[in-house]
């Protein structure tokens, strides 16, 4: 198949699993098209014998997708900047000390005590697990995907600090995620890394990730500003999504952590700055045209969500699924949960911590990382659950090295990454409706 069939192919079945969602049975168009993906490739699976040339055809285009290639090195760039440039930076500065606390050490801790509990758990399942492997499962199911976090906030009608909280940790902690993999995937080829050369590594990509985020959208903006045409100011943003992400990849920076750091500051920037005299033209412009970029990046973060999303369904398809694999998955599940629910308590709790010495700075009324103490749980539980998995933790799992001591690792990511899609995201809007007069007000 060519490059125009798989996309075309892929396109039709989107747009159709959307219809049927949104004509018949009127659940979000991301939720069904993944359920209705993954029923269509059991049903194909189920009737290859009956229809070979047709089973054939479906593994055969899902097996051309190289899925980590088109996530990490497609995709994901439009996917980060539209989340990042979309959100409200005014919220995410506000919530900044515990999305700080979320994305870098609870990142960290979610890892290793992901990666110790599934090492007890194959042990009692009578497997024998190597130490790096079950560390390759902490690093890449522990970030939250932000892709899952932001469809989901999207219709789950959250208080806009919440949002802000669960987009803002799941847009930066994919960088330090990243980073943590790509030095495990260095520690896989026998290259010998430290805990200081790994802290090293981090500091260098995120930082430089960072930095370069930032320039790049400074000159974005200012280019925008001495334009008319909107048309001119979308291809800039769009050269600033795909070439920063590019760049940062060419440099060896944290190439997500510098998407979705150019989104915000763009974003910021373009607010800020007020209109500025015309270099050619010599009038004052009209400022930049925000409602048609706007509109532009959410078409495009709509479409590539609804891609991805039956993506993830037929990956079904090139999973290894073995005898034992949904029991351990189940398993991770529940250890994946449970971290999530140890992390996100000790973070709010030192959130908490940390507020109280400042004492100059927002009132408890306006600072969920200083929760009431009717309020706690209910934080507690919608940043615990609404933590989600989706793809980009799958095409980590696509990348580790295959081999026998890391056969359980995609399986295992897939059930989780299901698990998280299907059941956390679809009851999230239940979570809020049942304690949204414990949540803190706007």
């Amino acid at each position: 198949m060519t490059t125009l069939h798989i996309l075309g192919a892929l396109l039709v079945i989107a747009a159709g699993f959307g219809w049927i969602c949104s004509r018949w049975i009127k659940v979000p168009i991301t939720l069904g098209s993944v359920l209705l993906a993954i029923l269509c490739s059991l049903v194909l699976q189920a009737a290859g014998t009956r229809a070979p040339s047709l089973h054939a055809w479906a593994v055969r285009l899902v097996l051309q997708i190289h899925f980590d290639s088109l996530i990490l090195h497609g995709m994901l760039p439009m996917l980060l900047f539209a989340g990042a440039f979309l959100l409200d930076p005014e919220y995410l500065v506000r919530e900044r000390l515990l999305i700080a606390l979320l994305s870098a050490p609870g990142t960290l801790l979610s890892t290793g005590a992901v990666a110790g509990l599934m090492w007890l758990a194959l042990h009692l399942l009578g497997l024998h697990p190597q130490w790096l492997a079950c560390l390759f499962f902490g690093a890449l199911i522990s970030p939250t995907d932000p892709i899952a976090v932001l469809e989901m906030l999207g219709r789950a009608g959250a208080p806009r600090y919440l949002q802000a909280q669960l987009a803002g940790e799941s847009l930066f902690n994919d960088g330090i995620g990243a980073a943590v993999f790509l030095a495990l995937l260095s520690a896989s080829s026998g290259a010998f890394l430290s805990p200081a050369d790994i802290g090293w590594t981090l500091l260098l990509q995120v930082g430089g990730g960072v930095l370069l985020g930032i320039l790049g959208a400074w000159l974005t903006s200012h280019l925008m500003r001495k334009t008319p045409s909107y048309q001119v100011e979308i291809l800039l943003t769009l050269s600033l999504a795909l070439g920063g992400y590019a760049l940062a990849e060419v440099l060896h920076l944290s190439a997500p952590m510098e998407a979705v750091v150019a989104g915000i500051s763009l974003r910021k920037l373009n607010r800020d700055r007020g209109p500025q005299p015309m270099l050619i033209h010599h009038h004052r412009d009209e400022g930049i045209h925000h409602e048609n970029i706007d509109r532009f990046w959410e078409v495009i973060d709509e479409i590539q969500n609804a891609l991805l999303f039956v993506l993830l369904g037929l990956e079904v398809l090139s999973v290894p699924f073995a005898r034992g694999d949904f029991r351990l998955g189940v398993l991770a599940i529940l250890i994946v949960l449970a971290v999530r629910v140890g992390v996100v308590s000790s973070m709010l709790g030192m959130a908490s911590l940390l507020a109280r010495f400042r004492m100059t700075g927002p009132t408890r009324r306006q600072d969920p990382a200083r929760p009431s103490h009717g309020s706690y749980g209910s934080s507690l539980a919608a940043l615990s659950w609404g933590g989600l998995r989706g793809g980009l933790g799958l095409a980590l799992a696509f990348a580790v090295p295959a081999t026998s001591s890391n056969r359980w690792i995609l399986p295992t990511t897939y059930i989780v990454v299901v698990f998280s899609i299907a059941v956390q995201g679809w009851s999230m809007n239940l979570l809020l409706r049942s304690r949204r007069n414990r949540l803190l007000p706007e």
